[in-house]
């Protein structure tokens, strides 16, 4: 295993926001809290042991029972559950969709990042506990999103009827893609462990939320992983006071509203509050909360709540009451006793609309963490990458810039016209010397040959260089196949391949690689060979 380190500067596939953000550029200083270095997590944790209360850990730690009751977890895992009912232990959270089988790679990494942060800190703050946490995200309803997974090239899809929030889909018909992917797998040591995976995990168990427990406890227990289902009775009554706010101030829409207009004079704005952020979440539907009338309505539907009816309806059944992209973060934050959320760009992105938010309601922000990010190379790919000259950062660049380098450098001809074209340029400025003591009309002609004649010389220029591609057509098809490999669909691997193609070649070794490799509060790109 060869570990490299790249700046995230230099792969070209990420935000002008996120990387203003890990440059602590002013412009975006005022949108997030504490910086994700040991200096800022002293801070956090000073703020949040303060402010999050020990009954809430007791409605924590035995929601988190209650969820945990028919699996079987890691000594680890339960200890983490038992520590944080203590006020020194705080989490470490990422957060993802129910993508069918784990969905992209990045979904590794994310878990990995927060599982190798909460042992850092442990190391840098011995008097602290900190508990990597998997937020599962049971009550979007996006299903197109995550119904499938890409495998060997292959797209793997769920096919059922939509409707609800996706952790309680119940897994039926997900024994036709068991079978279709079964297929591909072959019947070697490695693929025998991912059938049994994939068939444990949907065919064993009723509802998407569990299944997907199970597959991140299955693989990921032994670190002390804990798994959070939000679409929990308990949990869902810490919220209660927020969710009152929200419909009788709508405080989220006035408060996001005043910070988008600040942020969007550099930013590109993720995502819109609405005047009020919450669903209403059924067994089969969950449908925004909208009001009309002095009613509380529930959109496409005949449910209709006046204000002290949804107020009753909110403390008999909080479970209905579902948050939306802008108040799911506060959920989160307020339900646990959290330090950092480690997410994608546009993840973070999003949160960093939030902090006036969190202010208004008197919950500390959290910590903002882009999560790392890899790009696996294996031993004969980093053979051919030196064999044609292409560097690690080399490697991220536009397909036509990248084989355009590669050519120039391959060739002996001069394919560069600057010298010509600056030759062309002082040959005219004499000319022009002559036209200003003639008519005007003749300086024009003079300028708009010049314009011709450079015109021409850039086109030649062009033509040159689609020569020499075509007499180096080998190298050029060597370099096209071997960067559609890395970056299949000219993006990064991460979000286009799902962990099952590594697993088939590498086995377990694969996550104790990336456990071994991954170094979240280095703030770098990862290239990891294997």
């Amino acid at each position: 295993m060869k570990v490299t380190q790249i700046p995230f500067q230099k792969i070209g596939f990420f935000s002008k926001t996120m990387l203003d953000y890990l440059e602590k550029n002013p412009k975006i200083n005022p949108f997030y809290n504490n910086f994700p270095d040991f200096e800022g997590f002293q801070k956090q944790i000073a703020e949040k042991q303060t402010s999050f209360s020990k009954s809430s850990r007791l409605v924590l730690a035995e929601a988190l029972k209650n969820q945990y009751e028919s699996f079987e977890i890691s000594e680890k895992t339960k200890t983490n559950i038992s520590l944080l009912k203590k006020e020194h232990t705080f989490t470490i959270s990422t957060g993802h969709q129910l993508n069918l089988f784990t969905g992209p790679l990045y979904f590794l990494y994310k878990i990995i990042s927060a599982i190798n942060l909460a042992e850092e800190l442990s190391v840098k703050f011995p008097n602290q506990n900190f508990v990597p946490v998997y937020w599962m995200a049971t009550e979007d309803h996006d299903f197109d999103e995550i119904n499938y997974f890409n495998f060997d090239g292959k797209k793997v899809t769920w096919n059922r009827k939509d409707g609800g929030a996706v952790g309680r889909f119940s897994t039926d018909g997900l024994d036709a893609v068991f079978d279709v992917f079964s297929e591909h797998l072959g019947n070697s040591k490695n693929a025998q462990y991912l059938k049994k995976l994939f068939a444990d995990g949907y065919l064993k168990h009723h509802n998407l939320a569990d299944a997907t427990r199970f597959i991140a406890n299955e693989l990921f227990a032994k670190y002390g992983l804990v798994i959070v289902d939000g679409d929990d009775a308990k949990l869902k009554e810490l919220f209660i006071p927020f969710v009152r706010d929200e419909l009788e101030h709508g405080t989220s829409f006035k408060a996001v509203s005043k910070t988008i207009e600040r942020l969007a004079n550099n930013y590109k704005i993720q995502v819109n509050p609405r005047e009020i952020n919450l669903f209403y979440l059924g067994d089969d539907y969950r449908e925004r909360i909208i009001f009309e009338n002095n009613l509380y309505k529930v959109n496409n539907t005949e449910i209709a709540f006046s204000k002290d009816e949804i107020f009753k309806e909110l403390h008999k059944n909080p479970k209905a009451f579902s948050p939306n992209v802008i108040m799911r973060p506060l959920y989160q934050e307020v339900i646990l006793p959290n330090l950092c959320y480690i997410g994608g760009g546009g993840e973070q992105a999003y949160w960093l609309e939030l902090q006036d938010y969190f202010n208004a309601v008197n919950i500390p922000f959290p910590i903002l963490l882009l999560r790392n990010s890899v790009q696996v190379i294996s031993e004969k790919q980093a053979r051919k990458l030196a064999a044609l000259n292409i560097s690690k950062e080399e490697l991220f660049l536009n397909q036509h810039e990248l084989i355009t380098n590669k050519v120039v450098e391959n060739t002996a001809i001069e394919t560069n016209f600057k010298d010509k074209k600056q030759f062309l340029e002082q040959q005219f400025l004499d000319l022009k010397e002559v036209a200003k003591k003639t008519h005007i009309s003749f300086l024009n002609a003079v300028n708009a040959q010049e314009r011709k004649q450079i015109k021409g010389l850039e086109k030649l220029e062009k033509r040159l260089l689609k020569a020499e591609k075509k007499r180096q057509t080998h190298l050029v098809e060597r370099i096209t196949i071997l960067q559609n490999e890395l970056l299949p669909n000219q993006s990064l691997e991460e979000r286009q391949r799902n962990f099952s193609e590594y697993y088939l070649e590498y086995g377990i070794t694969f996550i104790d690689v990336l456990k071994i490799a991954l170094k979240p509060l280095e703030l770098q790109f990862t290239i990891l060979e294997i």
